[in-house]
């Protein structure tokens, strides 16, 4: 099997800074938001769902703002900025 390695980065944990929600969790999940587009616009004889990767705090459930796209960030009302 040829299995693909993640890339390793070369950085000392003690150089980077800790990721606190607003709500002062540091515990966060990875979850999906799912988009509908239609098959006009994809060119398809079907609707097809976009899965969309996205961290959300995992006591309240809250969406990460900066892990989704830019485009959807006003659609979404419980996101932690």
């Amino acid at each position: 099997m040829n299995q693909q390695q993640q890339p390793q980065l070369n950085i000392d944990l003690k150089n980077t800074q800790k990721v606190e929600t607003p709500d002062g969790n540091y515990v966060v999940a990875e979850g999906l938001i799912l988009r509908k587009a239609s098959k006009f616009a994809l060119g398809t004889s079907e609707d097809a769902l976009i899965p969309i990767p996205v961290f959300y705090d995992v006591k309240t459930g809250k969406i990460l703002k900066d892990t989704l796209p830019k485009e959807l960030v006003d659609e979404y009302d419980t996101i932690e900025e």
